[in-house]
């Protein structure tokens, strides 16, 4: 047997003394002193008695660190859990129960409060920090910088992403190292990248489009990456120059268009922009073409899934479209309530088959049969249609999911926050257009009888339970909710009366 992730992503590189991360001080990582950081990090969860298939819940700070944590977990055979480092307590407890977590990773200034949590789960605790110390990286310094990888086949776990829908917690998707696989070596030939590549990263390492699309191409190409911690207008500015390729959210695209800095001489260097995780408007495509000349390049993914359309790299980048299938991967627009495919330009539900799409939801096999069809279909709860020239549009969701700067905000986990909340009778949580983050949360509250419903006050206690960009930037009181004649609220009609809430004045 072999470790098709691990041999062909990173085994490639063992031993190679060329650049892979290049840090904001200037300092280079090279593929060699990063790979035996991570065969250290391996040995210490060897030493911590993991075994393969065991689950690693990482909620650290994104840093060269952090990046070798994902490769020693795929060389040792051990499900990677990447948390957003906004995740409360509350949200961090729930994914260590529920994906049964051996580990915890964390940064050293979280261990007090996430220590009940690993006790009551019977999880190891262990620290690591921005700048890669901690209890765990103290272990790691006398361990051998070799580690034999352990076999796995490409049916094996290699990651589980927490998603949600509308209803009910969130659920574990379980990815397998085929998956990831397949997905980054579509993408590395249909975006074009080589070992000339260099990426500006700015992306979070906890999400789907940082870690298993920016990380595994560049890992695949032997691209190298200029590594930031988080998005800096003016360090992306600096380094624009010495980069040939950036990946963003809609956001990135946004700040760098109000920056007078940001020319076509700035960019001229560059040979692609891509924008993902939300839509990116009509008029910021206008925009930036103008300013610079290039197309940027949308594309179509999901935590299930990876990424599942592209616009082309030679052909026409059509904006308000996400492009065509990836190789190997199927789109379909179906009917909603009967499944059937409908024809061409018709509006329905897309659903999507592939290499790339995940095994199920960790231990929720009616959930898993009721959107991962026995086909291979998975039913992704987006509605789109395709044109006459195959170009796939997305037209809304059929869950009510909100996009937020990139971040998948799911309404139901608010709205049972919001329900708590003294004197609210019942909530409602829609996502609203935002000039900056594409869309927003708003809360709609209904109080309960005589009670007087203080805003301010709730604001404050949500934000207690609920990472920063979960929280409703604005709370608003109605009589009572617009429901149909079946008692269900009608969403719609409410993200119509707000859409123009966060408008321009």
């Amino acid at each position: 047997m072999a470790n098709p992730l691990y041999d062909t992503l990173f085994g490639q590189h063992l031993g190679k003394t060329t650049p892979f991360l290049e840090l904001a001080d200037g300092a280079i990582i090279s593929h060699s002193d990063y790979l035996e950081r991570a065969a250290q990090y391996a040995h210490v969860f060897t030493q911590l008695g993991l075994k393969p298939g065991d689950r690693v819940a990482v909620q650290i700070g994104k840093s060269p660190q952090a990046l070798a944590v994902y490769a020693a977990c795929v060389q040792s055979g051990l499900v990677f859990l990447p948390l957003n480092t906004a995740y409360t307590p509350d949200e961090v407890s729930y994914f260590v129960e529920n994906s049964g977590a051996r580990v915890i990773l964390c940064d050293a200034k979280r261990s007090e409060e996430l220590e009940p949590i690993a006790e009551a789960t019977g999880a190891v605790l262990e620290t690591m920090n921005n700048d890669g110390s901690g209890s765990f990286a103290l272990q790691a310094e006398v361990m051998p910088s070799t580690f034999s990888t352990v076999d796995r086949s490409e049916d094996d776990l290699a990651a589980f992403l927490y998603t949600s829908g509308t209803t009910g917690r969130s659920k574990g998707a379980m990815l397998t190292q085929g998956n990831l696989l397949s997905n980054c070596q579509a993408l590395t030939r249909e975006w074009q990248f080589t070992s000339d590549d260099i990426l500006l990263h700015a992306l979070p390492i906890f999400h789907t489009h940082g870690l298993f699309v920016a990380t595994n191409i560049s890992l695949l190409a032997g691209s190298k990456i200029i590594f930031m911690p988080k998005f800096d207008l003016d360090v992306i500015i600096d380094r624009m120059p010495s980069a040939t390729t950036m990946m963003g959210v809609p956001t990135f695209y946004t700040r760098l268009l109000e920056d007078a800095r940001f020319t076509k001489e700035l960019a001229k260097g560059m040979r692609l922009f891509v924008s993902g995780s939300a839509p990116l408007l009509a008029e910021t495509h206008v925009q930036f073409e103008d300013r610079t000349g290039h197309r940027i390049l949308e594309r179509y993914g999901m935590t299930e899934t990876n990424m599942n359309t592209s616009n082309p790299y030679v052909g026409e980048r059509r904006a308000g479209t996400v492009g065509f299938p990836l190789p190997g991967i199927e789109i379909k627009i179906t009917d909603s309530d009967s499944g059937a495919t409908l024809p061409q330009g018709e509006i329905g539900e897309i659903e999507v088959r592939g290499p790339n799409v995940f095994k199920g939801y960790w231990q929720m096999p009616e959930k898993t049969a009721e959107e991962l069809r026995e086909d291979g279909f998975f039913i992704t709860g987006d509605l789109g249609q395709i044109d006459d020239d195959g170009y796939l549009h997305i037209v809304g969701r059929n869950k009510d999911l909100i996009i937020s700067g990139g971040y998948n905000i799911y309404p139901k986990e608010i709205e049972l926050i919001l329900d708590d909340e003294e004197g609210v009778l019942e909530s409602a949580v829609i996502g609203v257009p935002h000039p900056d983050f594409g869309e927003t949360v708003v809360g709609v509250l209904v109080a309960e009888a005589g009670a007087e419903l203080d805003l301010e006050a709730i604001k404050k206690s949500v934000g207690t339970s609920l990472a920063r960009f979960k929280q409703p930037q604005k709370l608003v009181v109605l009589p009572e909710l617009p429901r149909n004649t079946m008692g269900k609220v009608q969403k719609k009609e409410l993200r119509d009366d707000y859409k123009d809430l966060f408008a321009p004045a």
